[in-house]
């Protein structure tokens, strides 16, 4: 017998031929957080023990500015005036932003009724400011936590740290107080319970969204759709859920903008006009926008969270931003940018999970070390040019002589009267007075006039200037106190 002319004796079989062998290539290293060394308790209560030095960082920073009267708007008057209203179960009458406005008539936000029963023991906008930093440093917890069953404690605790530190919650932090403050935790929580392919969850913590501000029912929609995404090959169920909530999201945020924002509002959405292309238009303040997106994601992310599909939950914030015509939304001042922190954090650790998986040696290296590299840029930021620096300075923790004298002035005035002030005052007066905004009463007349004058932009005669304000009505001057001037009508 013979196959192909070589002869075989019987029994013989012909020899395979030798499989080809593809060549070997290093398998990537795999880092697992259940192997990393460690104690599982100690591991445990980390997130926790990070969110309570946030805390009282947070705390620090905010109420030292508030005992120093620095506050850099009239937006702690307006939230304390809302937060006492659903304190005594009235409406959320907010004079500040005109005699008798509703709150519910400039930003959907009833979530911060909660604070209500807080405030009702606590009666001053300290509670407000101490209630903010504890959803701020909560909000720590759930970041650390994912990234910590993603990368392991150290990692998870490194990128929970840069979190908290983040420019865009250290900025909200600083400017007095938001009804934002609630969606960060929210987003942080909804976000670690998507990571964890728990889908469901991560739905139910997004919904109260629709209570904390009118825009944020479109993020519910991008956060549900990247749900829909995640969930469509194992769990199609949930994957149609999050379907249903995205559109649900959306048709329940036409409906706050177009009926029930406009039904408390004499002038309907006020907010319209920043988006109807009088001011600027979207290609104007390229530079800013650029160097805003850059901060969003350079200090925060390396560029790395751009390969997480959870990034898309901060296209609805940066995009009413960028499109608006208002200058004030494409900077990062003020406190706009907080809801994209847990956003961008926990794209990141979303990401890296992914990266340190990679055939590129280069990628895995980046994205393993990235979580303490962030850590430190984080530190070194906090300890030059973000309020944190402030913790260090002795003066945080005085109370100026100018600010004695002021409340010394302001305690003539008796609780219950009416006051048309501003931003100087205002918060000393908002816990047990009728306030209004200077120059906007519309036709009341208050008991008591309070400013603060100290850059002269009033004039010099304060009679005078209170005439100007009221010319049928007469007032007295009380008294003056380190620029701050009273008036009584008499």
């Amino acid at each position: 017998m013979s196959i192909s002319g070589s002869p075989l004796t019987a029994g013989e079989l012909p020899a395979s031929p030798a499989p080809s062998r593809p060549p070997l290539v290093p398998a990537p290293r795999r880092v697992r957080a259940a192997r990393e060394p460690g104690n599982p308790h100690r591991a445990a209560r980390a997130p926790w023990a990070l969110a309570g030095v946030l805390f009282l960082a947070y705390a620090v920073l905010s109420v030292s500015r508030y005992r120093r009267m620095e506050s850099a708007s009239w937006d702690l008057g307006i939230f304390e005036q809302a937060v006492r209203a659903y304190a005594w179960l009235q409406p959320p009458v907010v004079d500040l932003k005109g005699p008798g406005a509703s709150v519910l008539g400039d930003h959907f936000s009833p979530v911060i009724a909660l604070i209500a029963p807080l405030y009702r023991v606590f009666p001053t906008p300290v509670t407000l400011l101490v209630v903010q930093a504890a959803l701020f440093a909560l909000s720590a917890v759930p970041v650390t936590r994912a990234a910590a069953r993603l990368l392991g404690p150290s990692r998870g605790l490194a990128l929970g740290a840069a979190y908290g530190l983040s420019w865009g919650i250290q900025r909200a932090v600083e400017f007095d107080f938001h009804e934002i403050c609630f969606a960060v935790p929210l987003l942080a929580f909804a976000l670690e319970a998507l990571l964890a392919r728990r889908w469901r969850a991560a739905l139910v913590w997004g919904l109260p969204l629709l209570l904390v501000k009118e825009d944020l029912g479109v993020t519910l929609t991008a956060l549900a759709l990247v749900v829909a995404w995640r969930a469509r090959r194992t769990d199609r169920r949930a994957a149609r859920l999050a379907v249903a909530v995205a559109v649900a999201g959306t048709a329940f945020a036409a409906l706050v903008f177009t009926v029930v924002v406009p039904a408390f509002a004499a002038d309907g959405y006020a907010y319209w006009e920043k988006l109807d292309g009088s001011g600027p238009g979207a290609l104007d303040g390229l530079g800013t926008k650029a160097a805003t997106l850059a901060w969003v994601l350079l200090p925060t992310t390396g560029l790395l969270a751009l390969r997480s599909p959870l990034l898309l939950v901060a296209v609805p914030t940066l995009g009413w931003r960028f499109l608006s015509g208002d200058e004030h939304y494409w900077s990062t001042d003020w406190h706009y940018s907080a809801v994209l922190m847990p956003v961008v954090a926990l794209a990141l650790a979303d990401a890296v999970d992914a990266s340190r998986r990679s055939a590129r040696p280069w990628l895995r290296a980046y994205a393993l070390q990235l979580p303490g590299a962030l850590l430190a840029a984080g530190l070194a930021l906090s300890a030059t040019v973000l309020p944190t620096v402030r913790l260090a300075e002795p003066a945080t923790y005085e109370e100026p002589a100018r600010v004695r004298s002021v409340e010394a002035l302001l305690a003539w005035i008796p609780d219950g009267a009416s006051v048309e002030s501003d931003n100087g005052p205002l918060t000393r007066l908002t816990s047990r007075c009728r306030v209004f905004w200077i120059g906007d009463t519309r036709g009341v007349v208050p008991d008591y006039i309070a400013y603060d004058n100290a850059s002269g932009w009033a004039g010099e005669d304060p009679v005078e200037y209170a005439r100007q304000l009221h010319p049928d009505a007469r007032f007295a001057l009380v008294g003056t106190a380190r620029g701050t001037v009273v008036l009584r009508r008499v």
